[in-house]
């Protein structure tokens, strides 16, 4: 029998006490008359599954019952429902958001098979803990190493296609044939590269993506086979890739074998090319990684000059992610669970309240026979169907604010597609909304179930005081710690972005249209790229309200690499050791185009060529390092393959970012190089600066391109205002979406505390009645309002700047300089809470003072 009571308990306790004893006798009498072990056997295993059944069914008509009710009692109170369906959808859709994007960022892993043995190889170099391998370094790795199972190389190179269309600037990447198969992928039309189409001189063959495929070839079946001009060359498609497949970014379109010269194994310092790697089953990532520092040793003393100071980072490939991506995601979800947090606190006091309200009712029913269970149960029923309405309008609001949330995904990720929410995220908001609505909901129904008995039926005015006021009070006092977490970040996050944006770039962007013409090999030869340079430069020149226009290797701010070592008279100083500069090739007018100041000497002009003295112009920054005396005009040094000689010093440009130093700058005059050297530093990036609106000149500027070779695609097409503009993108979002939530939190709180002191007033309206009538002021109502607004506005302010401070110090790598204690930050997070508390007091303040002692004392 105690088995049996055990099952018994599958029904409702309501259920049981009124059946229960029935059930247990016909049972007993059951168990009497069956004959034998099977016949016991048979009794239980039926009894086992009429249980089931019968529980069920019970439970069922209950939650119709629950149901109907709730249908009914929301209904008559359609503020209260709208309100409590507004607050749930305000909090369960800001984190449905957060989290779809969290999750295909940092969580959701990567498109791969078994991807967590795939990692991400580095050189580790004073200064660069995160380094480029040079091709000679990346060989002898792959053959030293026995911690992978494959390993494959890559490199971001864009490519020119011809022939389809208009001519078009293309992202791709160099591949090793290992590449691939080292990540696990097949294509899905085609076949992969073979090791010897990866050799020098082997025939051009090319891989696209699924992307590309149904864009530029509306997905044709006969693509395998057909040729592609790239670059002015010959390739074969062979194959066609998945479409989730994206590698190494988002935006990559096609692949191409790297076909590595020999000449190119020979130079350790050639930093260039990017490593992945796949983990033999058992080896952990700390294995991988002492394995490799062993080898980064020994390459160190067979090569003392090249590999000096060069040890390996092995990370794995799902973190290779930058700290700020992290710590912006971090913050937001952070943020949302705030959202959440208040929004739960503000449905639980409601919920409370309502339950207030209703104590004559539950105690009218406790007297009728309704037990507490039966009492909680349909209270957190309804606490469920407020919930689920708010969380169904919640992802409705979240699929809403994705497009602007999804801005949050770094460009880098490996990942086709955008955050969207599918199966994964509806799983999590139905989850979220079925725990808070439990959690939020049965607190409130155990307290007004505990507290549902006959006194309930004389409880009269008395019904908010007490203990019951201050758990209402211990709940805003939690929305308003949330608050104040979260008006102080965002107000760091916001101070923060404005220091970041006024930071000086080093350069004037307004008025400066920018664009890329990547040559093709056929301009291999410097008289080729004079002839291009030449016509295009002296064709835009002499467009209305151009002021001058240059070229240069890259421009500002789109690529922060070209390092290369740097000797001062002779010292075999080594890039290991700081002692580097980023290199850049220009044409006469960049340093007017972009009203970079020029500080000592002249700039680089026309007549520098191969047959004049070789010479460069330097950063101040290159200057402080190298001579800190000042005095630099006329010095010399050895730089990218020869001796210099200093004509000029220019100012320090942010060529890195607003947010990253940069190296010493060496710009070099584009004719002063032999027809082979520095393809990659080939001058790319046309910038123009106009009196007018630099957008509008963008057309006239495409036909001058097209004129001198009109096989020569533009691609990136914009303002340099727009590139500087892009640095802060992401910050400008999560300030947005943070200041967003902030806003929400301070409503929200706001509506709190006026929720509380409405109720208080109400349920105190006889005592200030009574107070009235003995003769107390209106100030003397008004202050004792404000008192108690004023207590729990401080209870929640303390510690919520504590909580703060705290946050603050967890995402310090955001603040851009901002200290954690930041005093405006803090002050204007207590300046709102006090306009808060002020908002939220006002009205219920003005009508205890409005409070009339005859009609308050007559009311029951």
């Amino acid at each position: 029998m105690p088995y049996y009571q055990l099952l018994l308990l599958l029904y409702p306790a309501s259920f049981r006490a009124e059946y229960g004893e029935e059930m247990r006798a016909v049972f007993a009498r059951r168990r009497r008359d069956a004959a034998g072990l099977p016949g016991i056997v048979w009794l239980w295993i039926a009894a086992f599954f009429e249980t089931l059944r019968d529980a069920a069914a019970v439970h069922w008509d209950i939650l119709r019952q629950d149901l109907r009710y709730t249908a009914r009692t929301l209904g008559r109170t359609p503020g209260f429902t709208l309100t409590a369906i507004l607050v749930m959808a305000l909090g369960i859709g800001a984190n449905t958001a957060a989290f779809s994007v969290t999750d295909f960022v940092l969580i959701r892993p990567l498109p791969f098979p078994q991807p967590d043995r795939l990692v991400q190889l580095w050189e580790n170099v004073p200064s660069y803990t995160e380094m480029e391998l040079s091709p000679a370094n990346y060989r002898d790795w792959k053959r030293m190493a026995g911690s992978f199972e494959a390993m494959g190389a890559f490199t971001p190179q864009p490519v020119n296609l011809i022939g389809h269309g208009e001519p078009e600037r293309i992202d791709g990447a160099e591949i090793s044939a290992d590449l691939l198969p080292t990540l696990g992928v097949q294509p899905v039309m085609g076949r992969l590269f073979t090791a010897a189409e990866d050799r020098p001189g082997a025939a051009g063959t090319v891989i696209l993506s699924y992307r590309m495929w149904q864009s530029e070839f509306g997905g044709d079946a006969a693509i395998v086979g057909s040729q592609l001009n790239l670059d002015g060359s010959p390739f074969t498609v062979i194959g066609v890739m998945p479409r989730e497949f994206s590698f190494p970014v988002s935006d990559t379109r096609l692949w191409v074998p790297a076909r590595l010269p020999e000449e190119l194994y020979q130079d350790r310092n050639n930093n260039f090319v990017q490593v992945v790697g796949r983990l033999k089953p058992g080896v952990s990532l700390e294995q991988a990684r002492a394995e490799m520092n062993v080898i980064a040793g020994q390459l160190e003393r067979q090569f003392p000059k090249e590999n000096l100071h060069t040890a390996a980072t092995v990370n794995r490939l799902r973190d290779e992610l930058s700290e700020k991506s992290r710590g912006l995601l971090w913050a937001l979800s952070g943020a949302a669970i705030c959202v959440l947090l208040i929004a739960c606190t503000n449905l639980a006091n409601l919920l409370l309240a309502r339950g207030m309200a209703r104590q004559k009712e539950l105690a009218v029913r406790t007297a009728i026979g309704a037990g507490r269970e039966r009492l909680m149960r349909q209270m957190i029923t309804e606490s469920l169907i407020l919930a689920f309405a708010g969380g169904g309008l919640g992802v409705l609001a979240a699929m809403a604010a994705l497009p602007l949330m999804a801005r949050l995904v770094p460009s880098t990720l490996p990942m086709a597609g955008m955050p969207a929410i599918d199966a994964r995220v509806m799983l999590f908001a139905g989850l979220l909304t079925l725990g808070t609505g439990i959690a939020f909901g049965v607190g409130p129904a155990w307290r007004m179930g505990r507290g549902a008995d006959l006194s309930g039926l004389r409880e009269g005015s008395r019904a908010g005081g007490g203990r019951k006021e201050r758990l209402r009070s211990a709940l805003v006092m939690a929305e308003i710690m949330a608050s104040v977490v979260l008006l102080v970040s965002a107000g760091m996050l916001m101070r923060a972005l404005w220091r970041v944006q006024a930071t000086n770039p080093g350069f004037a962007a307004d008025g400066v249209l920018t664009l890329r013409t990547a040559l093709a090999p056929k301009y291999a030869t410097l008289a080729a790229r004079e002839r291009f340079f030449t016509s295009v430069l002296s064709d835009v020149r002499r467009l209305p309200g151009v002021v001058s226009a240059a070229y240069t290797s890259f421009l500002p701010m789109t690529m922060g690499g070209g390092i290369w070592p740097v000797s001062i008279s002779g010292q075999n100083l080594q890039r290991a050791g700081g002692d580097v500069a980023s290199l850049r090739f220009i044409t006469s007018g960049f340093f007017k185009t972009l009203r970079i100041p020029l500080m000592q000497g002249r700039e680089l002009a026309e007549q520098d060529t191969a047959s004049t003295p070789y010479v460069a112009v330097v950063s101040q920054s290159f200057v402080r390092k190298y001579w800190p005396d000042g005095n630099a005009v006329g010095r010399h040094f050895q730089f990218a393959f020869h001796d210099r000689a200093i004509v000029g010093v220019a100012g320090d440009v942010r060529v890195r970012g607003l947010e990253r130093d940069s190296e010493p700058q060496v710009y070099l005059p584009y004719r002063q190089v032999s027809d082979l050297d520095f393809p990659f530093y080939v001058p790319k990036d046309l910038a123009i600066l106009t009196t007018g609106n630099p957008e509008a000149l963008a057309p006239a500027v495409q036909r001058i391109v097209r004129a001198a070779d009109p096989e020569q695609p533009v691609s990136s097409v914009r303002t340099m205002a727009k590139i500087v503009e892009e640095q802060t993108a992401s910050r400008t979002v999560q300030a947005r979406l943070l200041g967003g939530f902030a806003a929400l939190a301070f409503l929200l709180a706001a509506v709190g505390i006026h929720g509380l002191l409405s109720f208080a007033v109400s349920q105190r309206s006889r005592e200030i009645g009574v107070r009235v009538a003995l003769g107390a002021k209106p100030r003397d109502i008004l202050s004792m309002v404000l008192r108690q607004a004023a207590f729990v506005a401080l209870a929640g302010v303390v510690p919520g700047a504590v909580l703060a401070y705290e946050a603050a110090l967890a995402m310090q790598a955001l603040l851009a300089g901002v200290k954690p204690n930041d005093p405006p930050a803090f002050l204007a997070a207590a300046a709102l809470c006090v306009a808060m508390t002020l908002f939220g007091s006002l009205l219920p303040a003005w009508r205890a003072v409005r409070v009339d002692p005859i009609t308050a004392l007559r009311a029951e």
